[in-house]
């Protein structure tokens, strides 16, 4: 039998958060435990692999209809990209849902390294995604008017978080957790995001520069190809910022990230960071803690972190 205790090393320094105490803790949170803890209102819930799509678009496409049934506005902070708002465009075409009263805001556009964002006709563009994926498969006549779709750009970033307050601020910011432990490209280790905590849960919409476990994680999803290329992921965006995040009177946070539908998953460590971990700015995505959160982790997600050599990459 190896002994683990026998080499001992830091963390690196690319990593967001550098305590190797901490690390090993987080790693032992066993699946039976993640959904425990401390604050009411951080609601934690495993979801079966099959049904978390399912309750991802329920979620969205009730709160929808609530507004349209009760005529009341609905202002949602959204992720992109992701297909799954077509099965939500369906649901609202079936059951002839008005959505006059939603107001939706993008959580991020991805920019270049001079801060200019992607214009709405490029393809990788969240806005792109956003209409094409999602509004226009609205019928016309059901479709919230085109000035209620709104996505941060290098033009509105000064006042983007101000046209939330202006409605009377977000009901529901959506969102997930990236491996840098981000939530939408609040970056741990932003020279823009710096600051300390209390300072930093002020700020607001910035553009950004990206971190490296983003670069990497990005040019792994299957919008790029699926193959690593780096080259490919611009190296700035303009996002939201803590302030509008915990400006939301509720955060729904959806995990359920995988290596191309297999149980491996990098999202393992940082989503028990998210939910368990010390509030810190270095892994922005602790601020959920806060509440009010629903946090909703996939079966496989939650399942214990544990090596498989028998799959690794180089078997």
């Amino acid at each position: 039998m190896g002994n683990w205790d026998s080499f001992s090393y830091g963390v690196s320094k690319w990593a967001p958060f550098r305590d190797r105490e901490v690390g090993e803790w987080i790693r032992m949170i066993r699946r039976e435990d993640i959904t425990k803890h401390e604050n009411p209102d951080f609601n934690i819930e495993v979801v079966p692999d099959d049904d978390f799509a399912f309750r991802r678009v329920n979620d969205i496409f009730a709160r929808i209809k609530q507004s349209d049934d009760e005529n009341k506005q609905l202002v949602l902070i959204l992720p992109q990209p992701h297909p799954q708002y077509i099965k939500v465009a369906y649901l609202i075409n079936k059951f002839r849902v008005n959505c006059r009263n939603l107001y939706t805001f993008n959580m991020d556009e991805w920019a270049d390294e001079n801060g200019n964002t992607a214009p709405e006709t490029w393809p990788n563009g969240f806005m792109y995604a956003m209409k094409n994926n999602f509004f226009k498969n609205v019928d016309p006549d059901l479709r919230p008017p085109e000035d209620h779709i709104q996505g941060p750009t290098s033009q509105n970033v000064e006042h983007y978080g101000k046209m939330m307050e202006d409605l009377g601020g977000v009901d529901v910011c959506y969102g997930g957790i990236g491996w840098s432990g981000h939530v939408a490209f609040v970056e741990p280790g932003s020279p823009e995001f710096e600051g300390s905590l209390e300072e930093w849960k002020e700020m607001g919409t910035r553009i950004v520069t990206l971190s490296p476990f983003t670069i990497a994680q990005s040019c792994m999803d299957a919008d790029y190809g699926m193959s690593g290329d780096w080259t490919w992921i611009p190296p700035k965006a303009v996002t939201i910022g803590p302030k509008e995040i915990l400006g939301a009177r509720l955060r729904s946070s959806w995990n359920s990230f995988t290596m191309a539908g297999t149980d491996i998953s990098w999202q393992r460590f940082t989503v028990r960071f998210a939910a368990h971990g010390p509030i810190t700015n270095k892994v922005p995505s602790t601020i959920l803690q806060i509440g009010p959160t629903n946090m909703y982790i996939s079966e496989t997600v939650a399942a214990n972190i544990k090596s498989d050599p028998e799959r690794s990459c180089y078997a």
